[in-house]
């Protein structure tokens, strides 16, 4: 988190600016916020959900209604005086980051890099005058069994055809892996809903953050007559070895962190991005390399990391591309999560 909110360390800063705030009461910190305004976040078309006059708020905590709504208010004054006509929130910093509030599925502990909020913050904010501007789902389903038969047989003819390779990252090639990723990624994304093509500056540091949580067989890439088409990654859950912490590396906390890095084992595996390229995303072929990759990271999942659950997300509400993936493997939406929006 100090990493996320330091210019020097968080790329997204070279085309944004933030302030963040801190409530105070008698003397004691009782909440946080930031309001940002992403400058490529400006550029993209208002139909596509930013653009022109969209500024943001997040990183939001609050003990009670009144101090979320002074935070709020001092986020959206600080974004007025910035020219900005509309705020969107909670977007913690970066799309790419933590968007939306969760309103549904609070009984599920949050997996890596997703956000978990009390259910009271929803009244607080609706309260506000804000209206859902979009939807986020996360997905989740036993990876222990097989995928239906339909999708084996999908899978299956995949593997027949020899213009298909996929295969698993080189770390040691880690900067190369990440350039290909990220061109893909900026390509098959670019006409989705909140767009914002993610830079270089920010792959670099991502990947820094990343790198530890980086395992070859659970990220993929799809080739298609020599071609890098589409990709997706796979990231053990942080958040179960770090849960028992209670917060503390000392004093052997660390030492537990570092042992579980070098072999970890996680009940669950989190699916944060995969894309195919714009081209291929009306076609069969889509489905059949998505379908690929996810059951072989499936098969590397089980036996090496013990894994038994999966988590795919977040996917836009109406992306239905993803959406039907999902339920073809016989996933289920186990959270929700709204980022709203208020004109100033």
């Amino acid at each position: 988190m100090k990493a996320t909110i330091d210019p020097k360390k968080n790329g997204w800063f070279s085309h944004a600016e933030a302030q963040l705030f801190l409530a105070e009461r008698d003397g004691k910190v009782v909440g946080r916020i930031s309001a940002h305004i992403d400058r490529l976040a400006l550029e993209m078309p208002l139909e596509q959900g930013f653009g022109p006059g969209t500024g943001f708020w997040g990183l939001f905590e609050a003990e009670d209604a009144e101090t979320a709504a002074a935070m709020i208010g001092q986020a959206e004054a600080w974004l007025k005086d910035k020219g900005m006509t509309r705020a969107l929130g909670p977007v913690s910093l970066s799309i790419w980051e933590e968007p939306g509030l969760l309103v549904k599925g609070h009984d599920h502990s949050p997996t890596v890099l997703m956000g978990h909020h009390p259910a009271r913050y929803q009244g607080w904010i609706e309260a506000l005058g804000y209206s859902p501007a979009k939807k986020l789902l996360t997905y989740e389903l036993d990876i222990t069994q097989g995928f239906p038969p339909l999708v084996q047989r999908i899978i299956a003819a995949g593997e027949k055809n020899t213009k298909i390779r996929i295969r698993k990252v080189n770390k040691k090639r880690f900067d190369e892996e990440a350039a290909i990723i990220l061109a893909i990624l900026n390509d098959a994304w670019s006409d989705n809903w909140g767009f914002v093509p993610l830079t270089q500056p920010e792959i670099d540091d991502v990947g820094k953050k990343l790198k530890p949580l980086v395992f070859e067989d659970l990220i993929m890439i799809a080739e298609l007559e020599g071609e890098p088409v589409a990709f997706m990654v796979t990231l053990p859950d942080l958040n179960e070895p770090l849960k028992p912490l209670k917060g503390k590396l000392l004093p052997f906390g660390w030492a537990k962190l570092l042992l579980w890095l070098r072999k970890p084992k996680a009940r669950t595996m989190r699916v944060p991005l995969m894309g195919v390229v714009k081209r291929l995303q009306s076609s069969r072929m889509a489905s059949q390399l998505a379908f690929m990759m996810i059951e072989y990271i499936r098969r590397a999942a089980v036996p090496n990391y013990g894994a038994e659950r999966g988590e795919i997300g977040w996917i836009l509400d109406d992306n239905q591309g993803m959406i039907a993936i999902a339920d073809t493997i016989e996933s289920r939406i186990n959270r929700e999560y709204v980022i709203y929006q208020k004109s100033l």
